[in-house]
């Protein structure tokens, strides 16, 4: 019984959650998403040409939902070494391409570098997860 009272003036107060907490920094669309200039040479690099259609459009869903853009078309890069980085994932993940990104500001998201799919490519993946962690550290930000 008291634990039903407890529930009851829980309902009435407010709660800032993580989500709220977001949503208050976050100052919505437009977003912008840069490429780093060793990121657009990888990407230029990457065939076929479908494919970097395909990261492109990926980079416009970034730019119009920017922290909200999820599964299938975006996730956070796993392991220590990515932390704070996300990849986005062309074609719903059927692409065999990830633009690695990172929020640097509440409007502006980088792409730090291109890499293969981990499924296809560990070795790949690892390296370009390590070259955006680089190039991350190199950025001059405002």
């Amino acid at each position: 019984m008291a634990a039903d009272k407890r529930k009851q003036k829980a309902k009435g107060k407010s709660r800032v959650t993580k989500a709220t907490q977001t949503a208050a920094k976050d100052p919505g669309p437009p977003y912008r998403a840069l490429w780093h200039p060793s990121a657009d040479a990888e990407r230029d690099a990457s065939w076929p040409p479908e494919e970097k259609v395909a990261m492109l459009h990926a980079v416009q869903k970034l730019e119009a939902a920017g922290p909200r853009l999820g599964s299938p078309h975006s996730s956070a890069v796993q392991g220590e070494a990515g932390q704070g980085l996300r990849e986005l994932r062309p074609r719903a993940g059927r692409s065999r391409w990830r633009p690695i990104y990172r929020r640097v500001s509440p409007s502006t998201f980088v792409i730090l570098a291109v890499a293969p799919e981990v499924q296809i490519d560990s070795r790949g993946f690892d390296a370009a997860v390590r070259r955006a962690v680089e190039r991350f550290g190199q950025l001059e930000l405002d």
